[in-house]
């Protein structure tokens, strides 16, 4: 393979920025030897990462063939439950002791930055690996040599614990623009630490996945150009074929009002147009909604608020569409067209607006993922409904002409 002219750690680098099939690919031609050369090299999180992909037996011998050190580290690692801060942070950081003073701490850095995921920021603790500090390099460097190092460290500390969902991490490295978040167990002690570039792979993944989820495609195991048709294939029939038969209730509607269309036929021409308008303003909203509670900007007790905010909105949305599309039903119908769909509007685009801005506030507060308010789920159920307030509206108002 390529990676046998290249060094263990250049080597080490290409396996860890391949895709996750790929890896598992190369290092399934591998020996139990090079595997471990290679191990060694990658940073703690991606060693993990890579280690809990292997099938068993591999495991197992891998370990046995590891010092008792660098195998309950990796096993450690490698115990986190996926998607959590534990899941992604490394090991690999600078932590300084408790009382060291500032050329005493310079030189626990230079021992330590070979290996460490970065040096940037520096982390103090107790005796007892407690986190008690924070402070950058360059603090630490022009600062006096003979100052502690509690006296310049930062005490108040943004931290998070180990179980931390990913997202919230991401989120939290965005808001504060940090270099690397530190991640400390039950009792305070720090374990490891999430740097700014996987908090942005993470942030990507997110983004990606509530993605599919809007357009109801299950999440993929890989990208979209290397996973198998058959995978492709599964994660996108269910929503499908489940929205085909959803729809069955858009035709039912029409067949209940047959008589109403008989009598005024140029109410077809405009069907098509206001039950469109109404799925892509409730797509609109839900599409706001699910990334306002992705970012943390939108809660559940933000749903009032939200509420009249989007009555306000789509209101006035509404009226504006009926208003430019009134004309077009006095041209192909008369005035009493044009009545109803002005009026069809507005209602239409009215309840999808709310339809899709609930969805995700339901979703939520039953615990399921907003996300999965998505853009061919609203404009169903808003089809189906559009089309029993419009054959309603047109039914009232040509039975008092």
């Amino acid at each position: 393979t390529v990676l046998d002219i290249l060094s263990t750690e250049r080597a080490a680098n290409v396996l860890g920025y391949l895709p996750k099939e790929s890896q598992l690919e190369v290092v399934g031609e591998l020996s139990d030897s090079q595997v471990l050369k290679l191990l060694e090299e990658m940073g703690s999180d991606e060693r993990a990462d890579l280690f809990n992909r292997l099938g068993e037996d591999r495991r197992e011998a891998l370990l046995r063939r590891m010092a008792h050190q660098e195998r309950e580290d990796l096993k450690r690692l490698a115990s986190y439950e996926e998607g959590t801060a534990g899941a992604i942070m490394t090991s690999d950081y600078v932590a300084i002791a408790s009382g060291m003073t500032v050329s005493q701490a310079m030189m626990r850095v230079r021992q330590t930055a070979p290996d460490a995921e970065t040096v940037y920021q520096l982390y103090v603790l107790d005796n007892d690996g407690h986190l008690i500090g924070t402070m950058s390099l360059r603090q630490l460097m022009v600062a006096r040599p003979g100052a502690l190092v509690d006296d310049i460290m930062i005490k108040d500390v943004i931290k998070i614990p180990v179980d931390k969902a990913q997202e919230e991490v991401a989120r939290i490295v965005a808001r504060y623009d940090l270099l690397a978040l530190p991640v400390v167990d039950a009792d305070g002690r720090m374990v490891g630490i999430v740097t700014h570039d996987d908090a942005m792979d993470v942030a990507e993944s997110e983004a990606t996945e509530d993605i599919h989820k809007g357009m109801s495609i299950g999440q993929l195991e890989d990208g979209v150009s290397r996973v198998p048709l058959w995978s492709l294939y599964r994660k996108r029939v269910f929503w499908l074929v489940l929205l085909v038969f959803a729809n069955l209730f858009s035709g039912a509607g029409i067949a209940y009002f047959e008589e109403t269309i008989a009598a005024q036929v140029a109410l077809v021409f405009f069907l098509p147009l206001l039950i469109g308008s109404g799925g892509n303003a409730g797509a609109q909203a839900a599409t706001l909604m699910v990334r306002g509670m992705a970012t943390g900007d939108v809660g559940v007790k933000d749903w009032s608020k939200m509420l009249g905010r989007e009555l306000l909105v789509a209101g006035s949305l509404g009226l504006t569409m009926a208003i430019a599309v009134a004309p077009i039903g006095i041209f192909r119908g008369g005035e009493a067209v044009a009545i109803i769909v002005a009026l069809s509007m507005v209602t239409i685009v009215l309840f999808g607006s709310l339809i899709g801005m609930c969805l995700p506030f339901v979703l939520e507060r039953f615990k399921v993922d907003p996300a999965t308010a998505s853009a061919p789920l609203v404009t169903t159920l808003i089809d189906a409904t559009g089309v029993l307030i419009y054959f309603s509206i047109a039914t009232a108002i040509l039975a008092g002409v």
